[in-house]
C-alpha cells in the first residue's frame, strides 16, 4: 500500500464528505433537524460540531484505506471505489439510521433523503480517493 497517497486521498475524500454534510444538515435538512430536536427535547452537545468534522475525515480516511485494501481483489478503478463506499454506507449510514427509526427518532422521509444523499456523497468521495491513490 502507498500510505502517503492513501492518507492524502483520504483527506481529500474527508473534505468532500465534510462539505457535503454541511450542505445536507445545515441547508437541505436544517428545518427538519431543528423540528426533530424540538420534538424530542434533545440538544446538541457543545462538542458535537468538532466531533462531526472529525467523523467526516475518519470516513474519508477509511474509504481510502478500504479502497486500497480491496483493490488487489477487485482491481483498481471506479467499481472498486463504489464497492468501498457501499461497505461504509451500510455500516455507518444505513444500520444506524434503522436503529434511530426503530427508537422513533426522526421521520422516515428525512432518513430516506439523508441515506440517498449519503450514498452519493460516499460514492463521490471514494471515487476521489481512488483517483488519487496509486500503488507505490
Amino acid at each position: 500500500m502507498n500510505y502517503r497517497r492513501m492518507l492524502l486521498g483520504g483527506l481529500l475524500a474527508g473534505v468532500l464528505i465534510c462539505a457535503s454534510e454541511f450542505v445536507l444538515n445545515g441547508v437541505v435538512l436544517a428545518a427538519q433537524m431543528e423540528a426533530e430536536m424540538a420534538r424530542t427535547g434533545l440538544q446538541y452537545a457543545s462538542w458535537s460540531m468538532p466531533a462531526y468534522v472529525v467523523m467526516t475525515f475518519v470516513y474519508g480516511l477509511f474509504l481510502a484505506w478500504f479502497y486500497a485494501a480491496i483493490r488487489p481483489r477487485f482491481g483498481p478503478g471506479p467499481r472498486t471505489a463504489v464497492i468501498a463506499a457501499a461497505g461504509l454506507w451500510l455500516v455507518a449510514y444505513l444500520l444506524p439510521s434503522i436503529g434511530f427509526l426503530a427508537m422513533g427518532i426522526g421521520p422516515a422521509g428525512t432518513f430516506a433523503i439523508a441515506l440517498v444523499w449519503g450514498a452519493v456523497e460516499l460514492a463521490l468521495a471514494a471515487l476521489l480517493a481512488a483517483w488519487y491513490y496509486r500503488e507505490a
